[in-house]
């Protein structure tokens, strides 16, 4: 386990050093801003995944907002599914 979380700093130091060349910062600076980044950007990915599929299942709507960004928001007419969703998963924790 600690050698993945190891590899997976490596990759984002080296990652973020690739996009900012310039870049310097302390051990603390570079926990706080660098490896933030760089979670953030994963973090986005594996964000959007779960919600294209919580679209496709329709308990999420997505729509174009006149900034061209995709908002998303609950489907109203699928809460009980989704609340059924919700306690089943906080059963199993």
């Amino acid at each position: 386990m600690r050698r993945m979380e190891e590899s997976a700093i490596v990759q984002d130091i080296l990652s973020y050093l690739l996009t900012h060349t310039a870049a310097e910062d302390t051990v603390e600076g570079i926990v706080e801003w660098w490896l933030l980044e760089e979670k953030i950007k994963r973090r986005i990915k594996e964000v959007q995944s779960v919600l294209d599929e919580l679209v496709s299942q329709s308990l999420v709507v997505a729509h174009e907002s006149r900034d061209s960004k995709i908002h998303y928001r609950i489907n109203k007419r699928k809460v009980k599914r989704i609340r059924a969703i919700v306690n089943s998963e906080s059963a199993k924790r």
